[in-house]
């Protein structure tokens, strides 16, 4: 399986991407698949400019010269997508939008409306193949509130993804908090092992990945260093 990771974070030693490692641990116990990993804050992605030139080539490639490209055809003949970020204000961080935005060569300007109502854009080529996970941290407590607009883009933009959105993740950095965020990290393992066989994880794996380490009351006195 060719796997596709969109790393988002912008720091070296990133919470979320810690879990992401997790996962992938797990994904490749048993099989070694073959893992590509793009550090998004590291390639030239300029922003969208809006000009449908890909609408006019149709050949799947954006008209800016830059990295780009080369992140789209990795996208073309991935069998699994990940993309791993933080939560920058209730969303992606802005370099790993632009990556977002810049997907257009991949559809057409040709809409079609779907058996519920919706109506999208057909894609360029055949990416129901193509399995999507999206693996999100933030440093605030809890869920309520904090990742819905993320998950509603990510539902709109990708085709049935799975969605893991975890608080709390700056304990993953913290060796005092190893004792709570370790056990985090073997779920993480554990869950990819679960992918790995069902493509798929079950809605109670998602819901233990996405559950708080500490109590969100205890959370928020630590961070006013009143722990």
């Amino acid at each position: 399986m060719k796997v596709l990771v969109l790393n988002g974070s912008p720091k070296q030693k990133s919470d979320t991407f810690r879990m992401t490692e997790a996962f992938l641990r797990g994904l490749n116990q048993h099989q070694e698949h073959e893992v590509h990993v793009v550090n998004v804050i590291e390639k030239r992605i300029a922003p969208c400019r809006g000009c449908f030139g890909c609408w006019q080539k149709m050949d799947g490639h954006c008209v800016i010269n830059d990295d780009q490209n080369e992140i789209l055809d990795l996208y073309r003949t991935a069998d699994l997508i990940i993309w791993s970020f933080p939560l920058y204000c209730y969303g992606m961080p802005s370099h790993l939008k632009a990556l977002l935005d810049r997907t257009i060569p991949l559809i057409k300007m040709k809409m079609v409306q779907e058996d519920d109502g919706s109506v999208r854009h057909e894609a360029l080529a055949d990416f129901s193949k193509i399995h999507t996970l999206v693996i999100c941290g933030c440093g605030f407590p809890d869920w309520d509130g904090n990742f819905d607009s993320l998950r509603m883009q990510c539902k709109q933009c990708f085709r049935d993804p799975q969605i893991v959105c975890v608080p709390e993740t700056p304990m993953l950095n913290v060796p005092a908090a190893a004792i709570v965020a370790d056990p985090l990290l073997t779920r993480f393992e554990e869950a990819g092992k679960e992918y790995a066989s069902r493509l798929t994880l079950s809605a109670e794996t998602v819901a233990q990945l996405e559950a708080p380490m500490i109590p969100k009351e205890d959370y928020i006195r630590i961070v006013n260093g009143n722990g």
